[in-house]
């Protein structure tokens, strides 16, 4: 096939520094504690939640790009990440997906870096390495991981966002938002080799999940998204919560609502789902003074939850 290559849309300088399996910009940037923010597509990525926030914080704080892998083909199966062929002025550009570094500098608050990952097929122990490399050389401080997963959560309901805050503080509450660990025990994704690495560092952690109704399964969920920002505003005053886009997530929303109201099944499922969600946050706040709120679902919802119960289980 004719035409120019680019990894992931750029081009780089003859014998760049390499940290690890990636290529790194020069001149290298000195960052002043790093905070890193992070994204793993696909596994926990539903709705591009963590690529649209990441998207928008770099925007705000006018990041810089600072590196990507050097060969991606080590790491992924470009039969399951397909390249993608453009025109650039007549000219034939095939552009291969990579796992790319940006970075970020501010005169109020920490430095950041942006890690978009994607998860390998081969030679993981090595992609995971190279990532840690790069978290310890530029000394990170914090890392958070943010993503989104499917639920059986209602579209008419706020959404539910978990993560777990170590001993970092927040700056005020986040209704809907539960901080819990994780007691899942079973398969897992190589990514969570990061996750231990950077426990062995020392580092901070932050963990952040939005979960998604089930049935929608938007390519880009704008909601989801907004949770995420009220989130992290939450943990950074520099981080603006009107940076979220509330309004575009509610017309989505909007749209869903008028055409269940024309699919008599699927609003049957909606209603249930609202009853369990209200029996759960029903549930939390009695839980110290009366019995838990019962409510019967059908055999169909009770299965719906069962497999979802295990497939969250396992994204966990």
């Amino acid at each position: 096939m004719e035409g120019r290559v680019e990894l992931g849309g750029h081009f780089w300088q003859d014998n760049p520094m390499r940290i690890g399996a990636f290529e790194i910009v020069e001149p290298v940037p000195e960052l002043r504690e790093p905070h890193a923010f992070a994204m793993i597509r696909p596994w926990v990525d539903v709705g591009s939640v963590g690529t649209l926030t990441l998207s928008r914080l770099e925007r705000y704080l006018g990041s810089k790009e600072l590196g990507k892998l050097a060969r991606p083909g080590n790491f992924f199966d470009f039969t399951r990440y397909r390249p993608n062929i453009r025109l650039v002025q007549g000219e034939r550009r095939v552009t291969i997906p990579n796992s790319n570094l940006r970075y970020a500098t501010s005169d109020d608050g920490p430095d950041y870096i942006f890690l978009h990952m994607m998860e390998p097929h081969a030679g993981s122990e090595d992609y995971t390495d190279s990532i840690l490399e790069v978290v310890e050389h530029f000394g990170v401080k914090r890392y958070c991981r943010l993503g989104a997963m499917y639920d059986a959560v209602p579209h008419t309901r706020p959404l539910l966002v978990t993560g777990s805050l170590g001993e970092v503080p927040q700056n005020k509450a986040v209704p809907n938002l539960k901080l819990r660990s994780s007691n899942y025990q079973g398969p897992t994704t190589i990514m969570n080799l990061v996750s231990e690495g950077i426990d062995r560092l020392g580092i901070e952690t932050i963990n952040f999940m939005v979960h998604l109704p089930q049935y929608l399964q938007l390519e880009e969920d704008f909601t989801g998204t907004s949770r995420m920002i009220e989130c992290l505003s939450s943990v950074y005053p520099n981080i603006p919560s009107d940076l979220a886009p509330v309004r575009r997530g509610q017309r989505q929303y909007r749209e869903l609502s008028s055409a269940v109201e024309r699919n008599s099944e699927l609003k049957a499922l909606i209603q249930q789902m609202e009853a369990y969600y209200d029996a759960q946050q029903d549930e939390e706040e009695a839980a110290t003074s009366e019995a838990p709120t019962e409510v019967s679902l059908s055999p169909e919802i009770e299965r719906f939850l069962d497999e979802l119960g295990q497939q969250m289980e396992k994204e966990e």
